[in-house]
């Protein structure tokens, strides 16, 4: 316990040591709590530093934490919307998202083949390269003030309709590699929906249940409530096969119609900002640098190709949302970042054992997301500087 509670400590103080230069120098949190997870992780850099700190495990208790982080960005995410304006906009959400997977699904597979690989490895890393990081992306509209923005609609209508794709995805892929059945797949995703849909008829017909049950006067009681509740939502989705973050949205869409949206977010955003550092940490306490070596040239064509992949798609998808042409390039800009369901959709194809699958893309997963987590998050940070360049007026 008391090795446990010293780790705890050095992450938690490594996290504001490096938020507080981030912070210093004026760039994103993001890449900081990255970067120092990394150093102080049980993958240090020591080819490159020559050091090996070896101060911090990615023990279960961070995992539990880091878990935290991805429930409540979305569940905040959630609060952005309501059930209501997701079945107003569902028309341009699918037809932002349609244009987001034929892009860059398509240049996954594209890549995939060109560098050799077997259909089922191809599908894989089209996955991974496919779906946005949507705690990386929601951390950094936050951080950016970007969230209130006209821009963030089709942003996170991307979001939304990826996260839900990618655990039907993860469903038939899970039982294609695994040697398993469609039925089973599609037992699965019927699973997941039966919840979802229990989620929105809640998020829909249940705002006046919703707000009597969180309505009391001790802020202690309160943020129990939020806390408890939404956690026990996505640890009941997890076990049920469902995404834990996309059951947390659908619950914020809930909460998001009661009486109760501006004290979560004065009273319950500073957990959701801790468990978010320590997200991100964690993605640099699983990355051994050393790996990236043997993929870079797979590395090196995907993240060029998917990032302007990413930039064009998301720059189309504004249109259907009627933006300019400055705030379209920023839709672009924002959807670049990748995260934590290509880790998953990696961790799925180790499990397999066989080929490139148990070698080559985990450790092109690791580095594509370290690397498309820093770099998506630099971007958004200097979209003025970007829109600027390109010769899009200021609104």
């Amino acid at each position: 316990m008391a090795e446990l509670l010293l780790e705890v400590g050095i992450a938690l103080t490594a996290v504001a040591l490096a938020g507080a230069l981030a912070n210093r120098v004026g760039l994103s949190v993001i890449p900081a709590y990255i970067v120092v997870g990394i150093l102080v992780g049980p993958n240090p850099p020591s080819s490159v530093l020559g050091v090996s700190l070896n101060l911090v495990s990615d023990s279960e208790f961070i995992q539990v934490l880091a878990e935290l982080g991805i429930v409540f960005l979305l569940f905040f995410l959630g609060l952005e919307f309501s059930v209501d304006q997701l079945l107003r906009d569902r028309g341009r959400i699918s037809a932002a998202g349609g244009v987001d997977f034929a892009v860059n699904y398509g240049l996954g597979v594209v890549i995939g083949f060109a560098f050799g690989w077997t259909l089922l490895e191809t599908l894989f890393l089209a996955g991974v390269v496919y779906i946005s990081s949507s705690a990386v992306i929601t951390k950094s509209l936050i951080e950016e003030g970007w969230i209130a923005n006209d821009e963030s609609g089709p942003i996170l209508g991307t979001l939304v309709f990826e996260d839900i794709l990618i655990a039907v995805y993860l469903a038939i892929l899970a039982a294609v590699a695994g040697g398993g059945d469609l039925e089973s797949a599609a037992l699965s995703v019927g699973t997941a929906f039966l919840f979802l849909g229990g989620l929105t008829a809640v998020a829909w017909y249940g705002s006046g249940w919703l707000d009597r049950f969180f309505r009391t006067s001790s802020d202690e009681l309160f943020i129990l409530r939020i806390v408890g509740v939404t956690t026990l939502v996505a640890g009941a989705a997890l076990a049920l096969g469902v995404s834990e973050a996309v059951a947390a949205f659908f619950l914020g869409t809930g909460i998001s119609q009661t009486a109760h949206v501006e004290r979560i977010e004065h009273i319950v955003a500073p957990a959701r900002d801790i468990f978010a550092a320590v997200f991100f940490f964690s993605i640099g306490l699983t990355t051994d640098v050393t790996l990236i070596a043997g993929v870079a040239a797979l590395l090196a064509v995907a993240v060029v190709a998917t990032t302007v992949g990413k930039f064009l798609s998301g720059t189309f998808s504004g249109r259907f949302y009627d933006l300019d042409r400055r705030r379209s390039l920023r839709v672009g800009l924002g959807l670049v970042p990748r995260g934590e369901f290509s880790l998953v959709i990696a961790t799925l194809a180790a499990g397999i054992g066989t080929g490139r699958l148990a070698t080559v893309l985990p450790a092109f997963t690791v580095g594509y997301v370290l690397v498309m987590s820093v770099l998506g998050s630099v971007l958004i940070q200097q979209a003025d500087t970007i829109t600027d360049a390109l010769g899009a007026p200021s609104g």
